[in-house]
């Protein structure tokens, strides 16, 4: 324990020093919303009104993407959070804990800890845009999902880890890796749009899709389903559906829950191969 507190404590460290990281990293949620929020919400919220009937005047489109806004917050940070292990690689820091007797298992604990943590931390702040945007989440429901968005968080930082172990240039793979992961994660989640009509290849890609299930837990804790007629909910892809089922939240997070522990045993088995 001792050794995944200092991990985690530095990363923390590292994070609240510096400063051009913790505002560069609202740059482009902070555009998606604008962009997303600003020109799309009259059309959305027109066509909700004016086709889907009663219960629809209630639907808000920038309260339907803010939780996913912010589940890309946590996406992004948590996976760049990563690139701090190749910079530790390169000078020499990680070599320094791989021979102490810190087990492998605790390095990736550490790491993923400090991750989701710095994610979350990120993500609340994203909170202090509400008022601004004259959205109204419950204070009970965001203090709800705070716990949720540190399991999220931890469970996207070990894809990152798991890459970040095996590559060893941040000016090469590891970028690119990124960019051809994060973006999809984001565009095929329900973060900005319904996923209900995708084609059935694609589908199987969203439900496989961690985010996914992160953005609905996010978006069904935070925005009041209920008052929103089935109508809407079904055509904004808020009865989220596996294998003709639609899942319980419980189910969503338990899936998270997993990924996250089989991405810390994957990075823990490639950390040993990468530095036997």
């Amino acid at each position: 324990m001792e050794g995944i507190f200092a991990i985690w404590q530095r990363d923390l460290k590292k994070f609240f020093r510096d400063r051009a990281r913790l505002f560069g990293s609202f740059t482009m949620p902070i555009l998606f919303l604008l962009i997303f929020g600003g020109g799309l919400s009259g059309t959305m919220e027109s066509m909700m009104t004016g086709n889907l009937g009663e219960g629809s005047e209630n639907f808000n489109y920038v309260e339907f993407i803010f939780p996913g806004i912010v589940s890309m917050t946590l996406l992004m940070t948590a996976i760049f959070s990563a690139m701090s292990i190749i910079e530790d690689k390169n000078f020499g820091y990680m070599k320094e804990i791989l021979v102490s007797p810190i087990s492998r298992v605790s390095i990736a604990v550490g790491k993923m800890s400090g991750a989701a943590t710095v994610s979350t931390i990120q993500g609340v702040i994203l909170f202090l845009l509400i008022p601004f945007l004259g959205l109204s989440y419950s204070i009970v429901s965001l203090l709800l999902v705070i716990p949720f968005m540190f399991l999220l968080g931890a469970a996207l930082s070990g894809v990152g880890l798991l890459f970040a172990s095996m590559i060893k240039s941040t000016q090469g793979g590891f970028q690119l890796i990124v960019q051809i992961l994060v973006m999809p994660m984001i565009f095929l989640s329900g973060a900005l749009f319904p996923i209900n009509n995708m084609p059935g290849w694609l589908n199987v890609i969203v439900k496989l899709n961690p985010v996914t299930y992160g953005v609905d837990v996010m978006k069904k804790i935070m925005i009041d389903v209920e008052s929103l007629s089935s109508t809407v909910r079904e055509t904004m892809g808020l009865n989220l559906t596996v294998f003709g089922r639609q899942v319980s939240v419980l189910e969503e997070i338990l899936f998270i829950l997993g990924f996250a522990i089989l991405f810390v045993a994957i990075a823990t088995v490639s950390f040993k191969h990468a530095h036997a």
